[in-house]
């Protein structure tokens, strides 16, 4: 996975309601983690390390693994709080980072489509896999590229975000490619309601991903040793339809 630090210019703690996010996804996550073979879970692509704040808070020994060396300063501003460890790495490797064994894992956030093609894909399965306990699962969330790809859609909601200087917005452009991979252009604008111009461009770049589709990521569990996959639509019991979820979420054990 790469180390490339795309996201170092944009605070993506204020880009995402996350007290929200977290006991919306929480519905869902509690029934799965109420039955773990223990209590250690492991975060691939902990990111700023709100998730793991969140299942620490919840009873759980969390290690965080990312890459990207400006989401885990973000991570650990004030120190770790007890039962989090935030580790740098890469997690096609993570057998390699992290020590001992966990009762699950998560990989929640569209982290996946960082990697680029299905070896490396099946790869990062196998070393998740090396480390998870019997009967552990696996909880995935991605976008359904799926969706995406047939709607033609170009772009996720708008974030507007009121800060110090009056008014940011925050977007997000998607451009999908015959190979299955998307140029993805994060951005983030300074909007003036009486400026000319009224946006100024504050940061723009763009991020190669992969959109992974359901059947190449099952292939890719299924390589890895994953012999049963729950799929759902959210981070909800909605059930997965390729054309019509918003996001392809999957439960591997």
């Amino acid at each position: 996975m790469s180390s490339t630090n795309h996201y170092a210019h944009i605070d993506y703690r204020r880009m995402i309601a996350w007290p929200k996010r977290l006991e919306r996804e929480w519905t869902f996550l509690s029934a799965p983690f109420a039955s773990l073979p223990s209590k250690r879970l492991l975060d691939l692509g902990c990111g700023t390390g709100e998730h793991a704040r969140y299942f620490a808070d919840k009873g759980f020994e969390v290690v965080g693994v990312d890459v990207s060396d400006t989401m885990l300063a973000q991570a650990r501003e004030g120190g770790a709080p007890d039962g989090v460890q935030f580790l740098r790495g890469d997690l096609v490797h993570v057998e390699s980072v992290v020590t001992g064994t966990f009762g699950g894992a998560v990989c929640l956030g569209n982290t996946l489509a960082h990697i680029m093609d299905q070896d490396t894909l099946t790869q990062l399965f196998k070393g998740v896999r090396a480390v998870l306990l019997p009967g552990a699962p696996l909880i995935i969330q991605v976008l359904n590229y799926e969706r995406l790809v047939h709607s033609g859609q170009r772009c996720l909601p708008l974030t507007f975000i009121q800060d110090e200087e009056g008014e940011a917005i925050f977007l997000r452009v998607m451009t999908h490619h015959d190979d299955g991979s998307v140029t993805f252009t994060p951005s983030l604008l300074r909007y003036r309601k009486d400026g000319d111009p009224a946006l100024e461009v504050i940061t723009s770049h763009n991020v190669p991903l992969r959109g992974w589709k359901r059947a190449e990521m099952e292939a890719a569990l299924d390589a890895a040793g994953f012999t049963a996959h729950e799929l759902f639509g959210t981070m909800g019991q909605a059930p997965y339809a390729d054309h019509d979820s918003t996001d392809l979420v999957v439960v591997a054990r």
